[in-house]
């Protein structure tokens, strides 16, 4: 069996504690505090851009609350554990959270892509923007919306609404640069066991997830999944593996 590498260890306690404490903490309160808010919403805290990624469930537990964070997890021993051995631990940690990062930037900017067009068409309508955040916050229809805006408030209700936790895009920068060290390994599915190289195996997989994103159509995800963190967190694995490879012959050498 593979032994885990240290920092990769330490990131699998970290989430394992913050699982627990979004378990026992009551009310909510735990994933309130520490889940990726939209930042329109009130319940967005700048601090949320990092500690999402070390989140997994909605204050309780059940079946797809544990089988997230056990996937995420086993993933990032799998696949970090020999990107860490290769890279070193602050090489592993920069592509760790620019992934995250990356991962936040492009869902974010979906949702806003989603959110902004009926927002502005609202305003354009005669809503102020305080009624239109009270109604998206409380999901009570103020006297007096005509149908047409009650339709583009239903529309925009799920992006300003929505919440992003997990280490998912993380994981998903770590795969990238897992294939683009070693292109040739064979990979699989658990419900597909054929095994597939690396080097179509990721690109294939993260192709999937941008069709989910965009079609809402799920393949292998649950459908509340936020395909485009993952598309974004590999994107960021593999510019930085990209970026340092072409590099490799000087200061920034990344093997």
């Amino acid at each position: 069996m593979m032994r885990i590498s240290e920092t990769v260890k330490h990131l699998i306690i970290i989430n394992v504690i913050m699982f627990i404490g979004t378990i026992f903490i009551a009310n909510g309160a735990f994933y309130e505090w520490f889940a990726m808010y939209f930042p329109k919403n009130d319940a967005f805290r700048p601090w949320q851009i990092i500690t999402h990624m070390f989140m997994h469930g909605g204050g309780f537990i059940n079946n797809l609350s544990i089988t997230h964070i056990l996937f995420n997890m086993f993933g990032l021993w799998m696949f970090g554990t020999p990107v860490e051995q290769a890279l070193g631990s602050k090489r592993f940690l920069f592509i760790y959270f620019s992934a995250g990062l990356g991962a936040v930037a492009l869902q974010v900017g979906f949702y806003y892509f989603q959110y902004l067009p009926s927002y502005n068409a609202l305003l354009e309508s005669g809503l102020s923007a305080e009624s239109i955040k009270q109604m998206l916050t409380t999901n009570e229809v103020m006297q007096g919306t005509t149908q047409a805006q009650v339709s583009m408030l239903k529309d925009i209700f799920p992006a300003f609404n929505a919440s992003m936790v997990g280490a998912s895009g993380c994981l998903m920068g770590i795969l990238a640069a897992f294939g683009m060290m070693n292109p040739n390994a064979e990979l699989m599915l658990i419900f597909l066991p054929i095994p597939i190289k690396a080097k179509y195996f990721i690109p294939g997989i993260i192709i999937l997830d941008l069709i989910s994103g965009i079609t809402g159509q799920s393949f292998f995800s649950p459908s509340n999944t936020a395909y485009m963190a993952h598309v974004g967190g590999a994107l960021a694995g593999f510019f930085v593996m990209w970026y340092w490879k072409k590099n490799q012959f000087n200061r920034n050498r990344w093997n």
